[in-house]
């Protein structure tokens, strides 16, 4: 299992293990050759999972992503669907199974469909309804509820959670994450104290407390003699929208800002980790790097929740350091010597990881320099100090006169109305025309999706966000991004919403004195101690483990954010992150305008 998912009080590790256990459980039913189908939204996290050399000893021979047309030609004894369980994906597999029974390769081939991580009636009515049900020899449910991305975060990788419990009231996610959680228990031990804010928070949470009642009723549960995980807090992603829509400015947040990071790997483009002669002779057979960004880069660990400026002092010292000592090799005694190359590999690897960030550094650079990054950064930060927040933006204006993308403009809006605690009348409707007139019929859909899930609003009597900013320290001007004493280096002024609570529930007596400000909050709060089985001994001098459990999504900012606190001196806390997505402004609102 992966070095880097251990490290912490809870080892994630487990999770990969018990995942990797149940699909080889699995493929050993199928006996011979086999094909996997992927659905291409789990291809990427599964892999973190399960990686193609493991599977190659299970007799995968091939594997394809699933799409509506005929596979490729195999000569294998076994075809394995592996999917969510949603509903053009059986359509997709109907396709496959009837052009692949056709081939001449057909006669002894079997057909099975793991569905991930539940099975669905509605999907088998579907396959049934297709006439493909009756060619299914196993259909089964391949449990891999949470992807292990680190030491301490893990996600559920479904990006639509958020959209479908706010715009649909699909209760579908709310279960899958209430699944996840009791997972999370069984491995890890019950978890004693549970704090909580916003609607989905407490659906989750009753829905935990139900199935696991139902689940010891119905058989004798052996619990775990110590929980590693001490409390539990579950943020419903609708209780701050702020924090997701504001740039992230450290330098993990920056690469998934500008890039994209997926499944813990991000592309670059290529030009910059070249040297000069090798970009004028050789013929780019690529035009992306891809590099993966986790842990087990001791160099990306130390600088991945640094702020951007301070990644570059640091990166640039690295460097000297690493010359220096690599200079230094003439003069040395037989004894120096001896030592110097025991410590060579290490400072050549040091040597490779210094140069592969220098060159994303620069990626990054050429595009924080922009001045439309620099005026985004400035119009973000008067709405988040609001700043005269009730006007129309003219930079919002002019970015839509330019006809910039339509993503850009909705999520500076959405800030803006998020931070004046809704747009005025005439502000909102100038807005809407403009989107219209530019964007058309999309924007007008767009605008629909996003007044239900309350990014939209006109402002109504109180000022939510002018209290909370002033009670929760959400905006301190002059914090140093280089040493930072404060979590709002994460967004130069901003410290996120969600971390302030979380910091909050580390605190004795945790949320008790936040009483006035959570009712400004959406949604009901929770803070309850579950009744914990009297054998299950309690750790109370050791540091305390908190799961921060994000329902509808967490940047990576939120996440720097944690581990910034967990790092302080007075701090005697561990955050483990878990959520339903790892997100960023730009794919947060593409899950909800884009169905």
């Amino acid at each position: 299992m992966a070095a880097h998912l251990q490290g912490g009080r809870v080892d994630i590790s487990l999770l990969q293990a018990a995942a990797w256990g149940n699909l080889v459980e699995l493929l050993e039913k199928c006996p011979g050759t086999k094909a996997i189908v992927w659905d291409s939204s789990l291809a990427g996290p599964v892999g973190l999972i399960a990686e193609y050399i493991k599977l190659r000893e299970h007799s995968v021979r091939k594997m394809y992503p699933l799409r509506p047309i005929p596979l490729p030609e195999t000569d294998v004894d076994h075809i394995i669907f592996i999917a969510r369980p949603k509903l053009h994906l059986m359509d997709y597999i109907a396709r496959n199974v009837k052009d692949d029974a056709k081939g001449k390769h057909n006669c002894k081939k079997e057909y099975h469909l793991f569905f991930v991580p539940k099975k669905s009636l509605l999907c088998e009515e579907a396959l049934k309804h297709q006439g493909v049900y009756g060619n299914m020899i196993f259909i089964e449910e391949f449990k891999c509820q949470l992807i292990p991305f680190d030491s301490d975060v893990v996600s559920m990788e479904i990006p639509e959670v958020f959209r479908e419990y706010t715009i649909e009231n699909d209760p579908t996610y709310i279960y899958q994450t209430a699944q996840a959680i009791i997972f999370l228990q069984k491995l890890y031990g019950p978890i004693p104290r549970v704090w909580g804010k916003g609607v989905a928070a407490k659906q989750v949470w009753d829905l935990v407390t139900r199935l696991q009642r139902e689940q010891r009723s119905s058989e004798d549960t052996k619990s775990n003699q110590t929980s590693c995980i001490d409390q539990i807090l579950l943020i419903d992603r609708s209780v701050d929208l702020i924090t997701p829509l504001a740039t992230q400015l450290t330098y993990e947040g920056l690469i998934d800002e500008i890039f994209g990071i997926n499944n813990a790997t991000a592309n670059f483009p290529i030009d910059n980790f070249l040297s000069t002669e090798e970009r004028t002779t050789e013929s780019l057979s690529e035009d992306k790097k891809q590099v993966i960004l986790n842990s087990a880069d001791k160099l990306f660990s130390d600088i991945r929740d640094k702020s951007f400026n301070a990644v570059t002092i640091y990166l640039a010292k690295q460097a000297k350091s690493v010359a220096s000592q690599m200079e230094n090799a003439q003069d040395k005694s037989v004894k120096e010597m001896k030592l110097y190359v025991q410590r060579l590999p290490q400072m050549l690897t040091k040597k490779k990881q210094l140069a592969t960030h220098t060159s994303i550094a620069e990626c990054i650079k050429e595009y924080t320099d922009r001045d439309d990054f620099f005026d985004t950064l400035k119009a973000e930060q008067e709405f988040l100090s609001c700043f005269e927040v009730d006007k129309p933006s003219p930079y919002i204006e002019e970015l839509m006169a330019q006809g910039k993308p339509m993503i850009k403009v909705l999520r500076l809006i959405c800030l803006q109305c998020i931070c004046s605690s809704g747009l005025k009348p005439k502000v909102l409707d100038g807005y809407k025309r403009e989107l219209v007139q530019v964007y058309g019929l999309q924007a007008l859909l767009a605008i629909t999706k996003l007044e239900k899930v309350g990014m939209l609003k006109l402002q109504s009597g109180t000022r939510q966000y002018t209290v909370l900013r002033k009670t929760l320290r959400l905006v301190m001007e002059d914090v140093s991004e280089i040493n930072p004493t404060d979590i709002c280096y994460v967004h130069s002024i901003y410290a996120p919403l969600s971390v302030r609570l979380a910091e909050q529930v580390t605190k004795t007596g945790g949320w008790k004195q936040l009483h006035d400000v959570l009712g400004l909050l959406p949604g009901p709060t929770l803070d309850e101690s579950p009744t914990i089985p009297s054998n299950v001994i309690q750790n109370v001098d050791s540091p305390k483990v908190v799961l921060v459990f994000f329902i509808g999504g967490c940047t990576f900012a939120e996440i720097s954010a944690l581990r910034f606190l967990s790092q302080q001196e007075d701090s005697n806390v561990e955050f483990v992150i878990a959520t339903t997505k790892l997100i960023n402004g730009n794919t947060f609102l593409k899950s909800i305008i884009e169905a």
